[in-house]
């Protein structure tokens, strides 16, 4: 894992006054943890983690070779992005937790879903629409997909797919709920609006045809009350 490698520093005191002193020389806070419970306070180049994250293609789940300056109980272990905290303005990275894994032992991860294909339904008019962005797994730490495919081509208006209907790698196993929809092929807001319209004006003559058939017993009753 040499090019996933990640150096930070052993990180003295806690506080927001230290985590601004560490962001303006440009670093941020951060910790890290493991099975164990014990944890300590790290400092790193955001740069570096976001270059890192960025150029491997297991994104967010991607195996952080990790060295700590100095040494200490979490150098050299493998390691996971377990929160990012990022400016909600700038998307610039405040704060991250690192978590130690065994590389025996499974863990649970998220995992995005991508969908490929053209829905039937949407070739027809028809609208996509994604429900559920990533999936609950659970699998070893170098088993991690990158991504769940989900392949929508025959997808038709008014039908949909579900967690239970994907599939997944083998070793890995579902966390999420399988009934849960992942996507859907909804019918054209244009041609909702048409069915209401015409279910509106099939129910309005109804209404109005009770005026005209009174109308006429209303002039014979004048005609007679003259005569």
């Amino acid at each position: 894992m040499a090019e996933n490698e990640l150096v930070v520093q052993v990180r003295e005191g806690t506080g927001k006054g230290v985590a601004r002193k560490l962001r303006a020389a440009g670093h941020i806070p951060g910790i890290c943890y493991g099975r164990s419970g014990s944890s300590i306070g790290i400092a790193l180049n955001p740069r570096a983690l976001g270059r890192l994250l960025a150029e491997s293609t297991a994104g967010m789940n991607t195996l952080i070779d990790l060295r700590v300056e100095g040494g200490g109980a979490y150098d050299g272990k493998p390691m996971l992005v377990k929160e990012l905290q990022r400016d909600p303005v700038t998307g610039s990275m405040l704060h991250v937790d690192l978590y130690a894994v065994d590389l025996q032992q499974a863990i649970q991860v998220s995992v995005p879903i991508h969908v490929t294909g053209t829905a039937e339904g949407v070739k027809m008019g028809g609208i996509l629409d994604q429900t559920l962005r990533e999936l609950e797994l659970e699998c070893m730490p170098e088993a991690i997909p990158q991504e769940i495919p989900v392949d929508v081509s025959a997808l038709d208006i008014g039908q949909s797919l579900h967690v239970r209907d994907l599939v997944l790698p083998e070793g890995v196993t579902l966390q999420s709920d399988p009934d849960l929809a992942v996507v859907l092929v909804a019918a054209p807001a244009a041609e909702e609006e048409a069915a209401a319209e015409v279910e509106a004006e099939a129910e309005a003559p109804a209404a109005e045809g009770e005026a005209p058939s009174e109308e006429p017993e209303a002039k014979e009753n004048e005609k007679e009350g003259d005569e």
